[in-house]
């Protein structure tokens, strides 16, 4: 498979997650059936350079830890994002994870 039509199946995905909501990598591998976490993760990574309509923000690890925040313009970027949508997160990790995990 080619990396922008990966790419293009990860950021279209993202895109479905609604607002006041997060999923991890994980998922987003498991559904789309193409590949790793860690894929998703780089893919997403991508993004900004890209597609700035992908909410790059709602992904965040197994654990609800938010690992991605190092690749934003700045490290308490996706923090503010998410607390803007409602999201409590607290010492980079999602309060109450299972409560706002989204399934495609």
């Amino acid at each position: 498979m080619k990396e922008d039509n990966y790419f293009q199946k990860v950021y279209e995905l993202t895109r479905k997650i609604p607002q006041g909501r997060v999923t991890t990598y994980g998922i987003i591998a498991t559904y789309l059936e193409l590949g790793s976490a860690r894929m998703v993760g780089w893919a997403l990574n991508k993004s900004f350079s890209s597609d700035f309509s992908v909410p790059a923000h709602r992904v965040v690890n197994r654990k609800g830890e938010l690992t991605g925040r190092n690749h934003f313009p700045a490290p308490d970027m996706m923090q503010k994002l998410l607390e803007a949508e409602g999201i409590k997160v607290v010492d980079n990790t999602v309060v109450d994870f299972e409560d706002v995990l989204w399934y495609p």
